[in-house]
This record gives structure tokens, C-alpha cells and sequence, in this order.
């Protein structure tokens, strides 16, 4: 790596006059932005269809873009909805959060509309060329989505487990009867993956040749709800029934007591071995695709994870297992050559962790906020201790924005914060925050949206442990100002980034 910054924003965060953030003409204009702020990574959160609780890291496809990220203006343009439709719907009132009930009811329904003009008006246009192209390239997992999501729709929106149990068990006959029946949902879905990979490698293309590159981010498991889990049973610990036997989760940590139960079905990482880690290495080829370089969540359990049994109320139960190690990473590197990638190595971290971070070569993540302590202790995590193969953050979407953080903070660690960082005569705190990591010796900083506006709790992005209220923070339009692109630009001028 080369020294360098960015910033950390998901794309629904972006402003829209349709509720949520999407693949269009703002994307573009906060990619200028961050030009001229002198920054060079644009870093988002998965761009997966959100499953449980709108999370990104609970998916329905580890493969599939999220519909709701598609730019309706695009579809106007391309003749198949009019600019009436969608202004006169209603996709929440407040500009500063996503209402993903009201986003998704309505946007569904015109991307449905959307869809129907596409098909009564097929054409041999290079249009349906392209289109026919891209469902025969993408079949390896568009087939498997497509049909999933169907059904799903055809059921109610239950688990897949919930389903009949030939279709659920994947019975050949089964399953060719609803590819049959649902022919016309499963095209839908199909449509909806067309033009959000359309749309993305524009936006992409377009970030590329103004100087800025995308960091992507790989949650480390599939939700069990997922048409991933659905099709390939066998590379997760379930049982004849389908069910899991162990789920995934943390232990007792900085955010919670009890530890935290995500509850995603673990791999079955022996039966992955001998099918030479072939859905990984598809994972990452699709990651490839998409990102200029990608963060990998929760790194640590490529070497050992922790598993809690099924049925458990809290993570509190649960023990530690081996995970595959260097023997994954060797096939990845085998089959992508030198792709960018950075461990998020954060949390309880064994010797043996910090081994396979080193044998990877991988640059791994440090936080500004858990450097500071009640006993003002020396920390990994601050600025002196940095090297300068790491990548550094005042916080990431999981925490406190920073000034949420200076106000919350017992008086200990918040003193501690302001006599290292040192603000100068009339610089907020938070600000000084962010000079002393571009000042560090790290070779990448990334600063989250919210730390560079100065927004306080109200604009946190994600309380781990908790559903509901998360996930829903959007930038009103016109909020990064002049002065803060101006002082972006100047911290990475003065810093050589």
C-alpha cells in the first residue's frame, strides 16, 4: 500500500430524492467530492440484498446486489418508468434516515412496473443482447437467487426451512415445477440484478477515472434465510433437517455482556476443503468484480471461530473452533492473483490470528476510540503504535461516531483522548482525532462520513447485539461543506497521503 485516505459511507446513505441512497447521479457527485477532498478510497458496506433487520452482513445471496440501491433515474431514462410515477411516490419524509418500510413497499412496486415495460417491449436491441448476456455469464448464481427469491415471495416471505419439503430438500422435480409456475417472478429477479450490476460498473468506472477506488467489504457468513444455505446445504453444519446444529457468534466483549449471537449457520469447512474452497473462491471472483480491493469482516475466524449451539439464548455458551487458515488464502491467491485485501482483525485475537495475518501479508484494521481507557493504559490502537501496513479509523459503522464517543465516554478516557490528540486553538476534538491518524504512520486512513460532518450518536450506523434502529442514517444533501473538503484536502496534502 501507499500512503493514502478515504472515506467510509454506505451507499444508502447517499442523499436521493427516493428515500435511500442509490447507483446514480448523487453517487457521482460525492465520488467528485471526494476527489476534491483529496481522498482516493470510496469504502462501503456490503452491497448485498438486506435480509433480517435491513443488515447487510444478513443477506438473501452472497452473490446478488440489493435491489433498493437501483437508481430509478436510470430507468426513466431507459423509457421504463416516467419521472411521474416516481415523484409522486412516497418514500418517507426525513432526509436523515432510510424508512426501509415505506423505501422497499414502493420500490419494489415500481421496479416491478419497470420490469413490465422491459418485457413488453423486448426487442433484438443490444439492450436484450446484453441482458440475455448477462443471465447466461451470472447463471451460477443467478438461477439459484432468482428462484430463491420467488419463492420466497410465493410463501409468504417465511425461512426456506418453512417451505413444503420437496422444494424445500431441492427435489429435482420440484424444482423444475417452479421454475416453471414462477417463470415470470424468477425473470424479475433476474431483471433487478441486470440493471443493478449495469448501473454499478458505471458508477464504478466512473469513481475509477476520477482517481477514487471502491473498498468493498465480505460479511465472513451467509444468513441461514439465504438462497446460499438453501442450495448448498452440505458446506454448513445442519442437520438432516436442515436446521443448524451451531450458529455463529462472539463472545462476552466491549459491546456486550453476554456476548453477541449472530445466529448464521457455521461452514462445514472439512467439506469445503475437498471441494478446494471452490464457493469461496467464486465469493471472492464476484468481490473482484465489484471492488477495487475488499475488507474481509471478522478475519479472525479463518482461524478459529467461535460457535455457540443452536437453540442457546445468549453467546455466552459457546467454544472456540479451528477454521480453515492459510490453506483457504493459498487457493484465493492461487486462483487471484495479488487481489487487495484487508483483515478486519478486530476483537479477541489469539497468537495464532496474528500469525496468519502475518503469513497473508493482509494489512489489518486499528480504532482510534478503543485506544482510549479509564486507566490510561498504552494501546495498540493508538498512533504511536501504528506500523505501516495497517488501516486505520476513528471508528468503523459499528461505533459511536466520534463525537458521540467524546460525549459518552467516562471523564478518564475522554481526558486521555484530548491530551493525545491535542486539539489546537479552535479545533472540535473530533477533528484532532482524525489529524492524528492522518499524521500516523499507518499507509491508509478511512474516516467515517459521520466523524468528518461532526454528527454525534443520533447518526450512529449500527449498535452490535441490538435489531431494529440500525442501518438507517442518511447525509442531507449539502452537508459535506466547502470547509470540510477544503480541510480534508489540506490533511492529506500536509500528511503525503
Amino acid at each position: 500500500m501507499k500512503r493514502s485516505c478515504g472515506v467510509l459511507m454506505h451507499i444508502t446513505s447517499l442523499s436521493s430524492p427516493y428515500g435511500i441512497g442509490t447507483l446514480g447521479k448523487e453517487a457521482e457527485e460525492f465520488i467528485n467530492t471526494l476527489r476534491s477532498a483529496g481522498q482516493k478510497y470510496w469504502q462501503v458496506l456490503p452491497v448485498n440484498p438486506a435480509g433480517f433487520g435491513n443488515s447487510p452482513y444478513q443477506s438473501f445471496s452472497a452473490f446478488a446486489g440489493d435491489p433498493l440501491l437501483i437508481d430509478l433515474d436510470d430507468l426513466v431514462a431507459n423509457g421504463l418508468l416516467t419521472k411521474a410515477k416516481c415523484d409522486e411516490a412516497d418514500f418517507g419524509a426525513d432526509p436523515t434516515f432510510v424508512d426501509f418500510d415505506k423505501v422497499t413497499k414502493v420500490k419494489m412496486r415500481l421496479l416491478k412496473e419497470a420490469h413490465a415495460s422491459f418485457c413488453e417491449n423486448k426487442t433484438a436491441s443490444s439492450g436484450d443482447v446484453a441482458y440475455l448476456a448477462f443471465t447466461r455469464e451470472e447463471a451460477l448464481w443467478l438461477d439459484d437467487y432468482a428462484l430463491f427469491m420467488a419463492l420466497k415471495e410465493a410463501n409468504n416471505g417465511v425461512s426456506w426451512d418453512n417451505w413444503e419439503n420437496d422444494i424445500r430438500f431441492r427435489k429435482d422435480s420440484a424444482i423444475k415445477q417452479a421454475m416453471e409456475q414462477l417463470s415470470e417472478r424468477v425473470n424479475f429477479w433476474k431483471f433487478t440484478q441486470y440493471f443493478f450490476y449495469r448501473q454499478w460498473e458505471k458508477m464504478r468506472r466512473y469513481a475509477n477515472k476520477n482517481g477514487v477506488e471502491i473498498i468493498g467489504d465480505i460479511p465472513i457468513y451467509a444468513a441461514y434465510d439465504s438462497a446460499d444455505v438453501w442450495v448448498n446445504r452440505e458446506l454448513f453444519l445442519l442437520d438432516t433437517g436442515g436446521k443448524p446444529i451451531k450458529v455463529a457468534g462472539v463472545p462476552p466483549d466491549y459491546f456486550s455482556k453476554t456476548g453477541q449471537l449472530w445466529g448464521n449457520p457455521l461452514y462445514d469447512w472439512e467439506e469445503m476443503k475437498k471441494e478446494k474452497f471452490l464457493w469461496w473462491v467464486e465469493r471472492f471472483k464476484k468481490s473482484a468484480k465489484l471492488y477495487d480491493s475488499v475488507r474481509v469482516d471478522h478475519f479472525r475466524a479463518f482461524d478459529t471461530y467461535y460457535a455457540v449451539p443452536f437453540g442457546e439464548k445468549t453467546a455466552v455458551n459457546g467454544k472456540w473452533e479451528q477454521g480453515p487458515g492459510m490453506a483457504l488464502f493459498d487457493v484465493i491467491s492461487k486462483e487471484l492473483g495479488d487481489y487487495p485485501i484487508i483483515a478486519e482483525d478486530l476483537g479477541e485475537i489469539f497468537d495464532s490470528v496474528k500469525e496468519l495475518l502475518k503469513q497473508t501479508g493482509f494489512p489489518g484494521m486499528k480504532i482510534l476510540q478503543f485506544g482510549f481507557n479509564p486507566e490510561n493504559s498504552d494501546s495498540e490502537h493508538l498512533p504511536h503504535n501504528y506500523t505501516a501496513n495497517m488501516v486505520v479509523y476513528t471508528g468503523t459503522h459499528d461505533n459511536s461516531t466520534m463525537k458521540g464517543w467524546l460525549k459518552s465516554a467516562d471523564s478518564n478516557s475522554r481526558n486521555m483522548a484530548k491530551r493525545y490528540v491535542k486539539p489546537v486553538l479552535f479545533e472540535q476534538p473530533y477533528w484532532a482525532c482524525v489529524r492524528s491518524l492522518y499524521a500516523s504512520r499507518a499507509d491508509m486512513v478511512i474516516i467515517p462520513m459521520q466523524d468528518i460532518l461532526g454528527l454525534d450518536d443520533k447518526a450512529r450506523m449500527n449498535r452490535p447485539g441490538t435489531v431494529g434502529g440500525n442501518w438507517l442514517w442518511r447525509m442531507k444533501r449539502g452537508a459535506f461543506k466547502k470547509s470540510a473538503i477544503n480541510r480534508l484536502k489540506s490533511l492529506s496534502d500536509t500528511y503525503f497521503r
